[in-house]
């Protein structure tokens, strides 16, 4: 069924597809705008203890792109776009851990208490074996969906099931409380989540 599945895809639609993430991972302003209120965003509903927070700052995150277009650099053998992507992330990841940060000292600040470890951020701590699955069948699932237009509405669940946003929250939180472990926890599950989407991604390119 895979074989058929990918077999029937037209030159326009695989020519479609690259173009569209290209465009959606381009290292423009609003890219970054969006990517630093969702981890704001994230940021409070770990310290709330809010799921419901949680999944609307995933849904508002454009950092899957960059991590995919990645990977389809690499299969294109495209080093200015492997560069690039990379560079976006990276350039994602330096503006939105320090702006967890200063939102955490300023909830810590208001409140005399710090930021009380909830069981939303101590998850986000415990990288696994599981996690690395998730990420990637999010990745085969995401890669599938964007050169698939009739499939491209479950983008947004694909990006809620990865969860990449989250671990970076709670990397900027670490900072505010200068605690190593709790950045080194959740910078590895970071990482651990984009290698997996990158290699599902890789395959399915």
């Amino acid at each position: 069924m895979p074989t058929t599945l990918l077999s029937s895809l037209t030159e326009k639609e695989k020519s479609n597809a690259v173009k569209r993430l290209i465009d959606e991972s381009t290292p423009r302003d609003d890219f970054f705008l969006m990517t630093v209120l969702s981890i704001l965003m994230a940021t409070l509903g770990l310290m709330l203890d809010s799921v419901a927070i949680i999944i609307g700052s995933m849904l508002i995150a454009p950092l899957l792109s960059p991590i995919l277009s990645l990977s389809l650099g690499v299969v294109m053998a495209d080093t200015k776009l492997i560069l690039r992507s990379f560079f976006t992330i990276l350039k994602a990841v330096v503006y939105s851990v320090p702006a967890a940060a200063i939102l955490a000292l300023i909830f810590s600040t208001q409140t005399n208490l710090g930021v009380e470890l909830t069981a939303e951020i101590i998850t986000r701590t415990e990288p696994s074996l599981t996690f690395a699955v998730v990420a990637l069948i999010a990745g085969i699932a995401a890669s599938f969906a964007l050169i698939k237009p009739q499939l491209s509405a479950t983008l947004p669940g694909v990006a809620i099931s990865v969860a990449i946003i989250p671990p970076l929250a709670v990397t900027g939180i670490g900072l505010a409380q200068l605690d190593a472990g709790l950045i080194a926890d959740s910078l590895i599950l970071f990482v651990v989540n984009a290698i997996s989407i990158m290699f599902a991604s890789l395959i399915v390119f």
